[in-house]
This record gives structure tokens, sequence and C-alpha cells, in this order.
């Protein structure tokens, strides 16, 4: 009597390899999302710093709101200066 357990020669079938491929995908996709997510909150974070009164965006806003034409105007410049660079 032996006690050895026999080995099969077993090979995953196509339902199976598209099993663990989604489950592969599906992890990804939630690696991907939390990364995404915790990017948005440092981004969200840093934006909100950034609109405290005194701070760059306040005084950008404030611009604005006081000179919208000239403000889109100097935006526009902006603009075609860093198009022309590339």
């Amino acid at each position: 009597m032996s006690t050895e357990i026999p080995q099969s020669n077993h090979k995953p079938g196509v339902a199976e390899r598209a099993i663990d491929a989604a489950t592969d995908v599906s992890r990804t996709i939630g690696e991907v999302a939390g990364g995404l997510h915790a990017a948005v909150d440092r981004l969200t974070s840093a934006v909100e710093d950034a609109r405290r009164p005194g701070r760059p965006l306040a005084t950008v806003a404030a611009i604005t709101r006081e000179a919208p034409l000239a403000s889109l105007f100097v935006a526009f410049l902006f603009g075609v200066a860093i198009a022309r660079r590339r």
C-alpha cells in the first residue's frame, strides 16, 4: 500500500484562465483606483490650502472677479507663450 498522493496533470481550462485574468484585472483596477483616490485627496488639500486668504489662488480669484476681461486676456497670452515653446 502506497501513501503517496497521485499527482494529477490538471491544466486549467479556458474558463479558469479567464476567471484568473479577470481577478488580476480587478485587483489592478482596485490598486489604480486607490492610488487615484490618494492623489485626489492630496490635490484637494493643496487647492484648499492655496485658496486661503493671502495665498496665490485667493489673489488670482480676487483679481479675476475685479477684471474678468483683462484676466482672460492674460490667460490667453500665457497660453500662447506656453504653446510657442513646444
